[in-house]
């Protein structure tokens, strides 16, 4: 880079971006940046030349140079507003965002922020820049970190009032919970950011996090009807802004038609005109698993888990639902197979089913235990045993109940003798 700086004037942005090699480019905003102009224009054309110099960076992958470019403009932001810096400085953490494989670098980064914005007694932009730390560290699982500054924070931002960023923690914070298995406070969390969002005006795209987050714990608690309806507010909220999320919430309405045995319906929506618009692996792996539910066929289901791993196994979300859909899946073709047998080879069965002896051998037991059916296993044979279901018979409940009417007799006749007696 340069010791000479360049005239903050537009004619020196036009010709460090008509430049032949990006470097140059680069060379050249950072000497425009370094001129020491402190003139409302010179300020405005450096802001202009930090916006051209940061999509540079990222278009080269140049993360440590934007990270080192925080830093340096440290003295500019003295002398620029407040609403000015953070601005810059949110520009800029979103280029790194942007570079894959930089989530370490992001982490650190924003550390440097916030022990500089607290230097620098900026409260708004640390406020920001910690909401951002806590999402990366949840990111990074590391939740104890991320829970405790988000503790704090949420108290903070509750005592200033500032509604907009308080719906934005309230969300992390569910998802944080969420992470954590701890349902009843990611609920809790989610309804603290409902309450804040119906008091002021919610952009579209966090409406749609709202919905999409709703939509995730509903679908947790085995209420796919009403998470199925939350989906759908959430994709047609990122559909109308192009925003990729909305994929994923087409995927979670499929998985919810799945839940509820309507497979049929899933070819339906993705051929629809909005569905089609995303046609891909992700869809393509949510059919593979409904044609596989529409047939009850095990060897199919396993078949789309291992061609679309990537897709189902990889997203937390669908492979929790997926591997109970599974299990049901599973219980279901055995206690088909195993109903016209009273003593049955467990090889047998699973070369029926398809699956490993030792797998369908544990399953067995483990409905066994959970009294799906009646039976035992008799290991030293390799064989199910399956025992008729034991008939209860009527006369002792009817038995029962005659007792108990003739109590009641009793008991009134004794309390009508008692007021003669009196």
């Amino acid at each position: 880079m340069s010791t000479s700086y360049l005239p903050a004037t537009k004619d020196s942005i036009s010709q460090a971006m008509e430049a032949d090699a990006p470097s140059e480019s680069i060379s050249m905003l950072y000497r425009v940046i370094e001129n020491p102009s402190s003139s409302p224009e010179a300020l405005q054309i450096k802001e202009q030349a930090i916006t051209d110099l940061t999509d540079l960076l990222r278009q080269e992958n140049r993360a440590e140079d934007l990270r080192s470019l925080l830093t340096q403009l440290r003295p500019f932001f003295a002398v620029i507003p407040k609403a000015k810096t953070a601005k810059i400085v949110r520009g800029v953490l979103d280029a790194v965002a942007k570079i894959p494989g930089t989530s370490d670098l992001q982490i650190a980064l924003c550390k440097e922020m916030v022990q500089w914005t607290r230097a620098e007694k900026r409260t708004f932009l640390r406020q920001r820049v910690e909401s951002r730390l806590a999402a990366l560290l949840m990111e990074n699982k590391e939740y104890t970190e991320a829970l405790t500054l988000l503790t704090d924070l949420v108290k903070e931002v509750r005592r200033l009032d500032d509604k907009l960023l308080l719906v934005d923690i309230d969300l992390l914070e569910s998802k944080l919970h969420f992470s954590l298995r701890n349902l009843p406070k990611a609920k809790a969390a989610l309804t603290a950011a409902r309450t804040a969002a119906n008091a002021i005006y919610v952009p579209p795209a966090q409406q749609g996090t709202i919905d999409l987050q709703s939509g995730i714990l509903h679908a947790e608690e085995k209420d796919y009807k009403t998470a199925y309806s939350y989906f759908f507010e959430a994709f047609e909220s990122f559909n109308a802004l192009e925003d990729p999320r909305a994929v994923f919430s087409l995927k979670y309405m499929l998985l919810c038609k799945i839940m509820v045995s309507q497979a049929d319906d899933v070819a339906g929506i993705i051929s629809s005109k909005a569905g089609l618009q995303y046609v891909g692996p992700e869809l393509d792996a949510m059919k593979a698993v409904a044609d596989a539910h529409s047939k009850r066929s095990l060897m199919s289901f396993e078949t789309a888990l291992r061609d679309y791993k990537a897709q189902l196994e990889e997203d937390p979300i669908v492979h929790r639902h997926l591997s109970s859909l599974y299990d049901t899946l599973l219980e279901q073709n055995l206690c088909r197979l195993i109903e016209p047998f009273s003593r049955v080879e467990i090889g047998h069965i699973a070369e029926l089913i398809e699956l490993p002896t030792d797998h369908v051998e544990k399953k067995l037991s483990q409905m066994i235990l959970d009294k799906k059916f009646a039976g035992t296993l008799d290991q030293g044979a390799g064989c199910l045993v399956i025992f008729d279901d034991p008939k209860t018979d009527a006369i002792y409940p009817d038995t029962l109940e005659t007792i108990a009417n003739m109590g009641k007799v009793v008991d009134s006749l004794f309390v009508r003798s008692a007021k003669i007696m009196a």
